[in-house]
This record gives C-alpha cells, structure tokens and sequence, in this order.
C-alpha cells in the first residue's frame, strides 16, 4: 500500500502501472492526495498514443513492485474510467463518480458530507454565528460539497 513516506520514490522511478491480470496498462502519471489528510488517495496512469490521455485509479488496494505500481483493477476496467481533467484538484462529484465506477466499499465524500450537514443544528447556533464575518473569505459563501477536496501531488502539484 502507498503512503507518504513512498510517495517520492514511485513519483521518479517512471515505472508503469501494473493490472490485475499482470499486463502493462501504462506509465504513472499523476499521484492525488487528500487535502486533509495528505495520504494518496488516487493515482493517474498515462495511456492512449503516446500517453496523452490518463485515467484515474484509487490507490487503495495498490502496492509497489521494483519500480512498478501494480492495482487490483484490468486494463479494460481502467480504460473504461469516467473522464476526469487532470487540472490540479479532483471535486468530490468527480471524485464520487470514481469512486462508482470502481466499485469500491467506502462511503463517497458526498455521502459523508450528507451525514455531517444532517447532523448540524444551524438554528441552535443561530446566535453564536450572528455577526459573524465570511464576506472575501474565500470559499465561505459556497455549499462546501462544492469545494475540491483532494489535491494533485508531486513535480508540477504540490
């Protein structure tokens, strides 16, 4: 499994990442980690003529091998992501769709968020926030499920 303390080491070997099935589905692009909790949370492969496209991939499950990244999914399965830009952040509905195609057990980001917004009780707070300033901070006037949660990681990141 990848951590921070592997992150560098996988970023500059330009390996490849590895399937399933032990085929070559392309070389490592990209590594996205959590804003919160800086640990990698995907990985993009670059595949396509001459790697010009990359598609996202959970690192969860994911473990090195020499120079290699090898993930428990298939070529096909990777090829068949939903497209995602390669812009610097991932938004949690992109994230969310990710995490659909790939199938994987843990809540989406969106599902969390539901369950803290329904936990809240913004009339009980009411008057502890009266007067309180957010106009100019950035972010403070957006429905926070709107906001990027994980961030691009390594040479041209961060």
């Amino acid at each position: 499994m990848l951590n921070r303390d592997n992150i560098e080491a996988v970023l500059h070997k330009g390996g490849n990442v590895i399937g399933a099935d032990g085929d070559k589905i392309g070389s490592i692009g990209q590594l996205y980690a959590d804003d919160d909790t800086g640990e990698p949370t995907w990985v993009t492969v670059k595949t396509g003529l001459f790697g010009t496209s990359q598609s996202f991939i959970p690192v969860e499950g994911a473990r090195t091998q020499d120079d290699d990244l090898v993930v428990p999914y298939t070529k096909d399965h990777v090829k068949d992501a939903p497209r995602v830009d390669v812009d610097g952040h991932l938004t949690p509905e992109e994230e969310d769709r990710l995490y659909t195609h790939y199938d994987r057990g843990a809540r989406t980001y969106s599902d969390s968020q539901d369950d803290v917004q329904a936990d809240v009780d913004l009339q009980g707070d009411a008057d502890l926030n009266a007067g309180t300033p957010t106009a100019g901070i950035d972010g403070a006037d957006r429905d926070p499920a709107s906001r990027s949660r994980l961030r691009k990681y390594g040479q041209d990141g961060a």
